[in-house]
């Protein structure tokens, strides 16, 4: 009986829905939470327009590490602790207004780079396990960072500001105001749409991110980078110097996340000090998986289809489950489970598919083996008889 593979079939819509299963999923329990939810259309518009705004850089930071061939970078928490570091010394030195937040950005793109140099060093020697690593990487860096910030500044790094500081006199608070920077991005350039503000500066921003990165792929290192993503051995015999391009890869991913978490932080207005970075590399990677993104591939479109699917599920599901069961925690518990399970279902489909993919080709030499042992044993018989 032959087998069927089903990542190589010929129907289009069964292949259609193998690509993209998890993104169908979540089209349809939106489709049901939202009239569960009763919130209106230009409720659901202004929120989505707000979201896409704020978090799809720090999702397109994700893309660069996935050409390279290291999969999801949950490393991108180490850029996001790097921006919060510059916002911290901008609120200390109260500049406000876009000059603040464009020197948060300045401050914190070294620090950004050097974190991103020290995670791209550590990544190279895990080849083949680069997302176990980065997840842990980060958990390892945030305890860095809390002994930076929490005993560090004040005591060691100048702080001037006792606003910003503990009662006893070093470490940073909790929440930090961010009154001096709130919302200057979104309100430097805004119109309105039915009374919706649309954060025209945002998506300039976003716009240009994803203009560098297709101008990116087209560059000599971006095909570099390909290359390396689709076979080490052949980039090295290509003359690629395959650490050096994975190390690369992963400083640009850390620096515009940095400038990603800055971005989404001046939205919000408040800095969470120990704990705003820590769910990034979560969210984000849930977004872009949700998108119909891979562990191997990953486009600009996921961006955006993920970030719509995965905030319309975060705001219709509190009120869902209230609508649904009386209880509104509910929807706040699926929130989480969402973020973990469809990073667990997109890594379980994909290992499916790499395992489909080896069977395939593991039948395809066996049939190449016995077709040439046929035309091997036909030649012998044919030369015995002559």
């Amino acid at each position: 009986m032959k087998t069927q593979d089903l990542t190589k079939t010929t129907h289009p819509v069964i292949r259609f829905l193998i690509n993209n299963a998890v993104p169908i999923l979540f089209i349809v329990l939106v489709a049901f939470a939202i009239p569960l939810s009763g919130f209106s259309g230009e409720y659901l518009f202004r929120e989505m327009v707000t979201r896409v705004s704020r978090n799809s850089f720090l999702v397109l930071s994700l893309l660069i590490p996935v050409i390279a061939g290291m999969g999801m970078n949950f490393g991108i928490v180490l850029g996001a602790m790097a921006g919060e570091i510059g916002l911290i010394f901008i609120t200390d030195w109260e500049i406000v207004g876009m000059p603040g937040l464009l020197l948060a950005m300045i401050i914190s793109t070294p620090i950004a780079a050097l974190l991103g140099y020290f995670a791209g060093k550590i990544l190279n020697k895990a080849k083949g396990r680069e997302m176990a690593t980065g997840l842990m990487l980060g958990f390892f860096m945030n305890g860095v960072y809390q002994l930076v910030v929490l005993y560090s500044m004040g005591k060691i790094i100048p702080i001037g500001n006792n606003n910003i500081l503990l009662p006893r006199g070093f470490g940073i608070r909790n929440a930090i105001n961010l009154e001096g920077v709130r919302q200057v991005l979104d309100n430097l350039l805004s119109f309105d749409i039915f009374g919706i503000g649309i954060p025209i500066a945002n998506f300039i921003a976003i716009g240009l991110l994803c203009l560098f990165i297709v101008w990116f792929r087209r560059t000599k290192l971006g095909q570099d980078m390909r290359t390396v993503g689709q076979s080490m051995e052949v980039a090295r015999a290509s003359g690629i110097d395959v650490e050096k391009t994975r190390l690369i890869s992963i400083v640009i991913s850390t620096i515009l996340a940095c400038y990603g978490q800055i971005i989404f932080l001046q939205n919000i207005g408040t800095m969470n000090t120990y704990n705003s970075h820590e769910q990034v590399g979560t969210f984000a990677i849930a977004a872009l998986l949700i998108g119909g993104a891979s562990v191997a591939r990953a486009t600009i479109p996921n961006v955006f289809v993920g970030v719509i699917l995965f905030h319309m599920v975060f705001v219709v599901s509190p009120r869902a489950g209230k609508e649904l069961i009386g209880q509104a925690q509910l929807g706040e518990h699926f929130r989480v489970f969402v973020s973990y399970g469809i990073i667990a279902i997109s890594l379980a489909l994909y290992a499916w598919r790499k395992q489909m993919e080896k069977q395939n080709l593991r039948r395809q030499a066996q049939a190449i083996n016995r077709e040439a042992l046929k035309i091997q044993q036909g030649s012998t018989i044919g030369g015995k008889e002559s």
